[in-house]
Order: C-alpha cells, then structure tokens, then sequence
C-alpha cells in the first residue's frame, strides 16, 4: 500500500472518529469509578423514611413497585434486591434503600447529568444499529492502529525496527491483567 493512501485513510477515519474516541474514552473512564462515583447522575434530595417491610422472602417486585406508588415514587422501577440486610430498589429518577431489621431507610431523589448521561449511554446502548456502528468503529481503529504503525518511515523508530516490540508489550500487558486477576 501506497505511504499517501495508508497517510489518508489514518488521517481521515481519524477525524471522522474524533468524537465518538474522546466520548468512548471519557465515559469509559467515569464508568470504570461508577462504583465510588455516580457521574451520570447527582442528587438532589434526599428523604428519611421508615416502613413496616414483610418477612424477607415475601419481597418481590410487586411489592417494590407498590412500595414505590405509596412512597410517592411515580417513576418507572428498574430493579431492586435484598443485600447484605438492605432493601433496595432502584427506579428511574429515585433509589430507595430500607434497613430489613429497622425499616428505616432513605429516598434519594437525582437528575441525569446534562452531557455526561448521554456519553455513558453510548457505552450501555444495545439498540441494533448502534452495535452495527461499535462494529465499524472497532474496525476503524484497528485500522487506524495499523495505518498509525505503518505510517512511520524507516529509521530506528519505524515499526519494524522498535514499534513492533511496543505492540507486543501493549498486547501481553493486558493478558497478564487478565490473567492474574482472574
């Protein structure tokens, strides 16, 4: 291939990504801290409560959601579970947590975070055409690695010379993550 043609191509799927790259990489980061910090989200109430909660196996989902309605929760629920003696339910617009002993608990009342929620979303979207678009994009970056490993001419820091050792080093880094964490 043609040094102008790999020069273009790198250059060009580059650009066109250069958004969709720097949103990917900001939420991804925000996501890898979701369990310290809820970027997508903040609150902006919180409420003390204290309920009368049945005997741990008559929690389901019909009572979460009626829970909620008297609780004044309108919003949509999303999940809820019974964890480590906590009552949890998670709706859209509120997450409410119950103490199973004590019955008292907490509603915490947050919006989306304007940007930030919508970056994230990319990362949590399973519509078919957009994971017909993560597909193309992942190839694209392949092939903008290629194209970016290619483009260097010869010398000391070409890629046949030093880069291919990087390359490597940046492949086996994460398979020994992977392996010694799990």
């Amino acid at each position: 291939m043609k040094q102008a043609i790999i020069r273009n191509l790198h250059r060009d799927l580059g650009y066109f990504y250069i958004g969709l790259i720097i949103s990917f990489a900001c939420s991804g980061i925000l996501m890898n801290h979701r369990d310290s910090w809820h970027a997508e989200k903040y609150t902006i109430k919180t409420k003390a409560i204290s309920v009368k909660l049945p005997a741990e196996d008559k929690i389901n989902e019909a009572f979460a959601d009626s829970l909620g309605k008297a609780l004044g929760i309108e919003d949509k629920m999303r999940r809820n579970k019974v964890d480590e003696g906590k009552f949890k339910i998670s709706f859209e617009k509120h997450d409410l947590e119950i103490d199973l002993k004590s019955g008292k608990g907490e509603i915490v009342s947050y919006i989306k975070t304007p940007i930030i929620s919508q970056m994230m979303k990319l990362h949590k979207n399973t519509s078919n055409w957009w994971i017909y678009y993560g597909d193309i994009f992942g190839l694209s970056l392949i092939v903008i690695a290629i194209t970016g490993a290619l483009m260097i001419p010869a010398g000391k820091f070409n890629f046949k010379q030093r880069g291919w050792k990087l390359a490597l080093a940046g492949i086996i880094f994460p398979l020994l993550v992977l392996f010694v964490l799990t």
